[in-house]
């Protein structure tokens, strides 16, 4: 059997193979940056926690971020064209819980206890983010089990003199970690 091969369980979810395994223990060791993405108005508001956001051009300014294709908020984003991205700073752990859906708040409820503002798009921007990024979807493109959505930003702001809150190694840090 190679490494590759797959080998069923009793169990409900199928075994990841050795590859698989291997590969989300190495990116586990890749600190990045905690991020929400928010998308939609009223009760219609969603979103959700990433750590797969990156630049991906000055000229145009554009950014991109990853999402699950079986998650909740990709069919928002691409029904509304529009959406944030809100860098988040350690004192929005709670924040960054309740996007990853952990207490089981969905929607519009994940948005509890936040300032939340808009710039261009109308998409919520948290008032005390780090860094907000307005964006219009500019394209997204389907890879095995997430969408690459790409986003054109057409306004940004920062807090100056303030730290991010960080993932690694399967929970939250900041710089002085």
């Amino acid at each position: 059997m190679n490494a590759h091969t797959s080998v069923a369980s009793p169990a409900l979810a199928p075994e990841l193979p050795d590859a698989a395994l291997a590969f989300r223990a190495a990116m586990r060791k890749l600190a990045g940056a905690v991020s929400v993405l928010t998308v939609g108005v009223g009760d219609g508001r969603t979103g959700l926690t990433a750590t797969s956001v990156t630049s991906l051009s000055v000229e145009p300014p554009t950014l991109l971020i990853t999402i699950n294709r079986s998650g909740s908020s990709i069919g928002p984003v691409l029904q509304e064209r529009a959406f944030a991205i809100n860098v988040l700073r350690p004192h929005h752990q709670t924040i960054a819980d309740q996007f990853a859906g952990k207490g089981g708040l969905k929607g519009a409820e994940r948005y509890q206890g936040g300032d939340w503002t808009r710039l261009e798009t109308g998409a919520p921007v948290l008032a005390d983010a780090l860094a907000a990024f307005d964006c219009v979807l500019e394209d997204a493109i389907e890879r095995h089990s997430h969408v690459i959505v790409i986003g054109r930003v057409v306004a940004s702001r920062i807090t100056e003199s303030a730290q991010p809150l960080l993932y690694w190694a399967g929970g939250y840090r900041s710089l002085a970690d």
